[in-house]
Order: structure tokens, then C-alpha cells, then sequence
């Protein structure tokens, strides 16, 4: 994983502990002080919510715990490797697109932070710079060529 990604896992997991679980329990004490909690539907939203907040906490701790921070700006080479940004054109549209490979728990397609183990990034990985990869859609297979391949 990147510094930035763990970033945000850590933030999340701050944000639960010290926001939303405190929130959470308040809503539940006072649903509690309606009444009858079978037909409350506040306690059982409020439970259901609380719920999901320690679960996903759970999740970030054994994450956060495990994880393996990597530098790509420490990383150089010819070839993709996590955390590279990689500027690829498709090959029928000649819309270029830059990504960025990290790893599982940070990806996010809308910043360009393609998943490592994403289809595209898996045929990403080893090649370089001129060389052309296809990638099964559901559309079709998509071609690409590898623009540029950076480490910061």
C-alpha cells in the first residue's frame, strides 16, 4: 500500500472511533427511551448502523495492522510495478488515460488508482513503455499501449 492510502485508512478508522461510534451510541439511548424496542424502528436502524461501524473497525484495524507501506517515488525502472503511474492510450478510441497501481483497499477509479488486482493492471504489470496489452471487457477485448510509465 501507499503512505496516501494508508492516510486514508487510518483517517476513516479516527473518524469511526471518535465520531460515529460515540454517535451511534446516543441514537441508540435514545431510541431506548421510547419505549418498547420491538416496534421501535429507530433502535433497529440505530443497531443495524452500529452494526456496520464496528464491523468496518474491525476491518481497518487488521488492515492497518498488516499492512506494507511501500515509497514509489523510491521505486524506478523500465517496467510497471506497483505504484507506478502509467499513461496507456486505448487503441480504438485513442483516449489516453493515466493510472496510478495500487493497492486493493486504496483503489479508486475516479482518482485513477487502479487495484492491483484489476484486470487492466494485471496486464499492466511487466511491460513497458511501446508495448501493446489486451484486456478482456465485457464489451470486448480492449487494446492498449503503454504511453509512459513514471514513479513519484
Amino acid at each position: 500500500m501507499t503512505a496516501p492510502g494508508l492516510q486514508r485508512l487510518e483517517n476513516e478508522l479516527r473518524t469511526l472511533k471518535s465520531v460515529e461510534r460515540p454517535a451511534v451510541i446516543r441514537a441508540i439511548a435514545e431510541a431506548r427511551s421510547h419505549g418498547d424496542l420491538s416496534e421501535n424502528a429507530e433502535y433497529h436502524a440505530a443497531r443495524e448502523r452500529q452494526s456496520f461501524i464496528e464491523g468496518r473497525i474491525a476491518e481497518l484495524e487488521e488492515i492497518v495492522s498488516a499492512v506494507e507501506v511501500i515509497d514509489p517515488s523510491m521505486l524506478t525502472g523500465e517496467h510497471v510495478k506497483f505504484g507506478a503511474h502509467v499513461r496507456v492510450v486505448d487503441e480504438e478510441t485513442e483516449r489516453e488515460t493515466t493510472y496510478q497501481i495500487v493497492g486493493v483497499h486504496e483503489a479508486d477509479i475516479k482518482a485513477a488508482r487502479l487495484s492491483i488486482s484489476a484486470p487492466l493492471a494485471k496486464a499492466l504489470i511487466g511491460k513497458k513503455v511501446g508495448d501493446s496489452i489486451s484486456v478482456p471487457a465485457p464489451g470486448g477485448d480492449r487494446s492498449y499501449e503503454i504511453l509512459s510509465i513514471k514513479f513519484m
